[in-house]
């Protein structure tokens, strides 16, 4: 018996009904270690076991619940029999809607709640809204917000371009030369939206290593290339890789080591950029000298290494953590200018990469199809916003946004029903986010644990997790198809999604519109077998349900050698791209025609704002990178990212320079502030982070030093509370997390005890508490 997560495949180990191991699979060479979080973490202290009411809520009359919204994240909750909290949220669902309509429904999720295909908590929230009359959606995401706006325009759409990047294969057979900017972190590739059932980038980096291929990470921090210790590491300022590849691509222009045929055939847009590069647009030429001043490289640097990507087979490589930050489109297109100067794109082991080391199934040499997958149908509510803007939703209504060249207006939201995902991991500057999270008149929330977004809600409802049901797993681009057949029983009384949504289709009288008058197993076996066709367009021919789900996986049969639009650079006019142009578009006139101060018609160097930069008051750059130890935030509360804490605090990386100067030790608990808010964390002091850069991983359960105060410092490790809220830019409004100014003092006084995974505080409905941890 097999199970798929997120960041691997295992065997379970059950005894007497209860999960003692995980094995990794066999043929995995490099297993996670994320796995042993799960063992002891589903049945946690934290794990969500009978449904709840906060007590506010369910003691005020309908009409006066908005009146009891400041009780969020304070007041105790009281456990509840299911139809009860079904009737509530049922009640609800139907008051809202009837009142304010379907567009004061904000339906949240994120996508990442299971590997499995079927029991996805997005697919399965918005299926069963768009059965009741549809709700306010997201678009994009944060990992991905501006790029998934960008590169439609200058290249394709994000999801057609990552499953056919260069294999690496290829470019162990043909590369020299890979430049990483922003690294390959390892750590980021344990990971698959569908599971990761073969881990591919460590074994991947040895074969290169041994084939000669040479690294440059260009990053502010030497680990995130730490699978190559020979890699040269060019120690750039954050923020600033868009001035280091304008810089590049100036002196192949100056020093004619582009390629005019390639960007003729293949290009639209060169010349406006070469009139840019070279300064004739506004009088600054962006040489390497211009580019040292802001990037903190030597300006040599920058000369040599651009000779040597054009001398040469070189991938070029961005990574998705470059646009987590203001004017994050910029790095993004300047990295496809670049490669398009040095004309490699097309070409076996050369070329562009837009997130090589970010999931585990990039540069992956298996055929790629779309598996089963739950269809969602048709939202009759044709209002949405981009993910990053929720808190301005919440707070906002009747204002909005720009995006992608036109305007998006911001409904009156009255409910929020979460399913899937937490806000108060994801989102940037969560005092903001606490105050917009009060607004709605009601928010449910439906989860295994009983994270910080489970505490601030006014209903709870307990959902199973991928080890407690049956379901499908695979990746795009994965080696493996896994029958994930369930391994223990649910914990408590949780149920799955599918069936909390069936029981309040139900009570609204869409049951057989939601459920197809389809059980689990009938589900299963459907989408399946309807995936079967897509597979063999692909060239795969999957066996029939029932010998699938007999032998518990299916390898996926290798491709012929994946290069990067070698089609398109074969022929630009019979493979062209989805463009607008059908070419690769350097500089774009759609985006010009938007007339976005803040993100212009080509590449370009913008300064962030003054507030977002390193200060006097705030003179460190704090970076909130992927964790090691969990996927986001989940299983904070297991063994593994346990055991990685500082004094149960999540650590922060700091060069002994600057620690030096703040009287900070190593291991030492440090406060870490600005004018957003403030968290504590733990010391590690390394050479192998850039002075001036603080760094430290996000996922860290919020946990408020006075959980009744707001704006309270949180005593974990949470960097969203002093990462700023605020869009990429006018077109993508994606998170900018990245751009976060700080100053980091030591903690002095008691360290307070971190509750963060405790439960939250019971009350009987007569108001008295109840103690103690549920059974």
């Amino acid at each position: 018996m097999l199970t798929a997560t997120h960041w691997g495949v295992y065997r379970p180990r059950v005894e007497r009904g209860r999960l003692t191991a995980l094995d990794p699979a066999p043929w995995d060479t490099d297993p996670s270690p994320i796995g042993r979080s799960m063992v002891e973490g589903i049945t946690a202290s934290s794990r969500i076991r009978r449904p709840a009411v906060r007590a506010g809520w369910l003691r005020a009359s309908p009409d006066s619940r908005p009146d009891s919204r400041e009780g969020r994240g304070r007041e105790p909750f009281v456990e509840v029999p299911w139809d009860e909290a079904l009737d509530l949220v049922a009640g609800e669902l139907e008051r809202v809607r009837r009142i304010h309509g379907n567009t004061a429904i904000y339906g949240g999720s994120y996508g990442w709640g299971s590997a499995g295909r079927f029991h996805h908590a997005q697919s399965h929230i918005h299926r069963f809204m768009n059965t009741v009359g549809g709700c306010v959606t997201h678009r994009d995401s944060y990992s991905l917000g501006a790029a998934r706006v960008l590169l439609p325009h200058i290249l394709g759409t994000i999801d057609d371009l990552l499953p056919a990047q260069t294999a690496w294969s290829s470019l162990e057979r043909h590369g020299e030369l890979f430049v990483a900017f922003g690294g390959l972190p390892a750590k980021n590739a344990q990971v698959g939206s569908g599971g990761a059932s073969d881990h591919i980038l460590r074994p991947a980096l040895r074969r290169l290593r041994a084939a000669g291929v040479r690294f440059v990470n260009v990053s502010p921090v030497r680990q995130d290339l730490e699978d190559v210790p020979e890699a040269e590491w060019l120690a750039i300022r954050p923020g600033t890789d868009a001035a280091l590849m304008l810089a590049l691509s100036h002196t192949l222009v100056t020093e004619g080591l582009h390629d005019p045929d390639f960007l003729d055939r293949c290009t639209v847009g060169f010349e406006p950029f070469r009139r840019y590069l070279l300064g004739e647009a506004d009088g600054q030429p962006k040489d390497a000298g211009w580019a040292a001043a802001i990037t903190g490289l030597p300006a040599g640097s920058i000369r040599d290494l651009a000779r040597r990507m054009a001398w040469h087979r070189t991938t070029v490589n961005v990574a998705w953590s470059l646009q987590r930050a203001v004017h994050g489109e910029q790095p993004f297109w300047a990295a496809v200018a670049l490669a398009a100067l040095l004309g490699q794109i097309g070409t076996p082991g050369g070329g562009l990469g837009v997130g090589y080391g970010t999931l585990n199934g990039h540069g992956s040499d298996r055929r790629v199809f779309s598996g089963p997958r739950l269809p969602q149908g048709t939202n009759p509510v044709s209002a949405f916003i981009p993910v990053a803007r929720i808190a301005d939703l919440l707070l906002n209504p009747g204002g909005g946004c720009a995006y992608d060249g036109r305007w998006v207006d911001y409904p009156d939201i009255r409910l929020v029903y979460w399913a899937g995902g937490n806000a108060f991991h994801h989102h940037q500057d969560l005092n903001r986010l606490i105050r917009a999270w009060r607004r709605p008149e009601t928010v449910v929330v439906q989860d295994p644990f009983w994270t910080a977004q489970a505490k601030f809600a006014d209903i709870v409802l307990p959902a199973t997790t991928p080890l407690e049901r049956d379901d499908i797993g695979g990746s795009a681009g994965d080696r493996f198809l896994i029958a994930m057949k369930r391994a223990v029983p649910p914990v408590g009384e949780a149920r799955d999604d599918y069936a909390i949504f069936s029981a309040l289709a139900e009570r609204l009288g869409v049951e057989d519109a939601y459920t197809d008058k389809r059980s689990v197993e009938d589900w299963l076996r459907h989408l399946y077998e309807e995936s079967r066709g897509r597979a063999e367009r692909a060239g795969v021919e999957l066996p029939p349900f029932d010998r699938f789900w007999e032998d518990g996986l299916f390898e996926i049969p290798p491709a012929p050698e994946k290069v990067f639009l070698k089609a398109f650079r074969a022929d630009p006019e019979r493979s062209p791209l989805s463009t607008p142009s059908g070419r690769i578009e350097i500089a774009s006139a759609t985006i010009a025609g938007f007339g976005i101060p803040d993100c212009p018609g080509h590449p370009v160097w913008l300064d962030p704002p003054a507030d977002l930069r390193p200060s006097a008051a705030h003179p460190l750059h704090l970076l909130s990178n992927q964790p090691r130890t969990r996927l986001h935030s989940q299983y904070d509360h297991g063994t593994v990212s346990r055991a990685s804490k500082i004094a149960g605090r999540e650590p922060i990386l700091i060069n002994p320079r600057d620690a030096a100067a703040r009287g900070i030790a190593d291991g030492d608990v440090v406060r870490v502030f600005n004018g957003r808010g403030a968290f504590l964390a733990g010391a590690v002091l390394s050479w192998g982070i850039r002075a001036g850069v603080v760094q430290i991983a996000t996922g860290a359960w919020y946990d408020p030093l006075d959980p009744g105060r707001d704006g309270s410092a949180d005593k974990h490790g949470n960097p969203n509370l002093v990462t700023p809220d605020v869009g990429a830019s006018g077109l993508s409004q994606g998170c900018a997390a990245q751009s976060a100014a700080v100053e980091v003092e030591r903690w002095h006084g008691a360290v307070p005890p971190v509750t963060a995974f405790d439960p939250p505080r019971f009350a009987a409905r007569d108001g008295t508490d109840q103690s103690g941890e549920r059974a």
